[in-house]
């Protein structure tokens, strides 16, 4: 989606996220909110635009109090198109805790792929079983280091990096992280081999006690080596220590390999995050 973003309407207003109870999206929504995102309240729903980057799927999407119910398929995709007319992906969410996506035929008439995701959190961290002593970890510093983080998102993203779009959204989504970092909202680590970044997060928060970690990655070269598991627990002792957190939340892919690393340095499922999408139309929006 490359248009410019559509101007909020004047009913539109800022809200607080500690209005929704899904953790997943109160974070979410703290993040979109701390880069500057519209967030606009309805009586049934929530609209979130990030303006900055419209071809963002997850930072232009609509987050709906209650699953699909009989009826609501006609209703949600009429609100999505009324919000994002030039829109080529649909986006959807649903506040809540236990995972429950709703109706099979409304989701079946949205034309959707569903997502349930695992919302885990910890208070405090064990350190990890076989920490990549090899490893230098530290906050990112210069140009060169946003750079490797670049490289490094590009080289887990597959055939998708050959995307000149998607390789737009990257660097937006990143320069956007690097605004939140330079504004004192939290920090993004590497963790270097030879000077080279090899597995790289981000952790944010908004002062609230509450701090998420964004794209826990390493490179696919260098996996099963300890490095996403050294690299999440400095990170996390950082933000408990440091940042202010009280609590550190991560969502994660529960079928994923990943998850099991969370769970071994302390991170517990609490919740189950649902949402919806439906591929873009277009190449050129690329969001995730």
């Amino acid at each position: 989606m490359n248009s410019e973003p559509r101007t909020h309407h004047p009913r539109d207003r800022t809200i607080s996220p500690v209005k929704v109870i899904s953790l997943g999206f109160r974070t979410d929504l703290m993040l979109r909110k701390l880069a500057g995102s519209l967030i606009a309240e309805h009586p049934s729903h929530l609209v979130v635009r990030t303006p900055a980057n419209p071809g963002y799927w997850w930072g232009n999407f609509v987050l709906f109090n209650t699953p699909p119910k009989p009826g609501d398929a006609s209703r949600w995709t009429a609100v999505f198109t009324s919000e994002f007319p030039e829109a080529t992906h649909l986006a959807l969410g649903v506040d809540g805790t236990d995972g429950n996506t709703g109706d099979f035929d409304e989701l079946a008439r949205l034309g959707v792929i569903t997502t349930v995701d695992s919302v885990l959190t910890a208070t405090q961290l064990a350190p990890p079983a076989r920490p990549a002593t090899h490893s230098t970890i530290r906050r990112l510093t210069s140009d060169d280091d946003w750079a490797q983080t670049i490289e490094l998102r590009l080289a887990c993203d597959g055939d998708k990096a050959l995307s000149a779009e998607h390789r737009q959204f990257v660097a937006r989504k990143l320069a956007e992280y690097r605004s939140l970092y330079a504004a004192g909202h939290g920090a993004w680590f590497g963790a270097f081999i030879d000077g080279r970044m090899r597995s790289g997060a981000g952790l944010f928060s908004d002062g609230s006690g509450l701090a998420r970690f964004q794209n826990v990655e390493t490179h696919p070269a260098y996996r099963r080596r300890g490095l996403a598991s050294t690299l999440v627990h400095h990170v996390g002792q950082w933000g408990l220590h440091e940042l202010g957190a009280r609590t550190l939340v991560i969502v994660a892919d529960p079928d994923y390999h990943a998850i099991r690393i969370y769970r071994a340095l302390g991170f517990a499922d609490t919740e189950r995050q649902v949402g919806f999408h439906r591929t873009p139309t277009s190449s050129s929006d690329n969001g995730e």
